[in-house]
Order: C-alpha cells, then structure tokens, then sequence
C-alpha cells in the first residue's frame, strides 16, 4: 500500500515550486548509507515503495532502513477527454518533493557491498539520478 497521509487539512494544493538545492535533509542522521538526491523532482509514493522493497529484498530483512521523505502533497489530475474549466481535477497521487541533496533512503546494519548493491536497485526505481553516501 502506498504512503499518503491519514488526514489533511485540504484535499488540494497549489503545485510546489522546486529550489536547486536543499536547506535540510542533506546529512546522514540514522544509518551508515545513504541514497541522495542528485537532481530536484518530485518522487511518488508509487516510487518510493518499489524503492523500499527493492531494498528490503536484497538485503534479506538484515540491518535497518529509514525512510527520510514523505509523500504529503497531493497532485491533481482531470480525467481523459474532459473539457477545459469546471474546476480542478480530483486528487490522483500524493508525491514527495525531493531537492538536490536531499537524502532518501538511510540504511545500517549491513556490509559496504550489500549497501551499495541494495542502493543501486533503489535508485533504478526513482525518477532521478541518485547516489551512494557514506558516513565517515
């Protein structure tokens, strides 16, 4: 089941902008790996789920995974061969907005070569150009 919010306040928002680069979000805080952002986008709960299970898969249930992101806004889309006007479409999916920089996925508990392997097969399953952080 995909992430999305239990409760919101309103069910539709204004499209969020995307800045070149994160304020925050840009450091390891919880695992020894990391998968940062390169590139800003926005990443759907969809991606991130396949992300996670690839991850998951790999790694054999072993070390430990955070999820740093969360998808919380939501994208509208009208349906096909609706005419213009009458309002905005329904809410489709819920996205999160991802910066460069910004980290994604952390994860602990497991060697270099399963971490690099298990964040490379997360990485194919985003939209955008990622890559393998290490804490020093």
């Amino acid at each position: 089941m995909p992430l999305m919010p239990k409760k919101i306040k309103h069910r539709k928002q204004h499209t969020p902008t995307l800045r070149r680069t994160t304020k925050r979000g840009d450091k390891l805080k919880f695992g020894k790996f990391g998968l940062k952002v390169m590139e800003s986008s926005w990443i759907s709960a969809r991606q991130l789920e396949a992300a996670r299970r690839a991850m998951t898969r790999f790694v054999q249930r072993e070390g430990k995974i955070w999820i740093r992101i969360f998808p919380d806004r939501p994208i509208t889309k009208k349906g096909a061969e609706v005419p213009m006007g009458k309002g905005k479409g329904d809410v489709d999916h819920f996205v999160a907005v991802a910066h460069a920089g910004r980290i994604i996925f952390e994860i602990d508990g497991v060697t270099l070569e399963t971490a690099k392997e298990a964040i490379r097969l997360a990485g194919s399953k985003l939209s955008v150009k990622t890559k393998l952080v290490v804490k020093d």
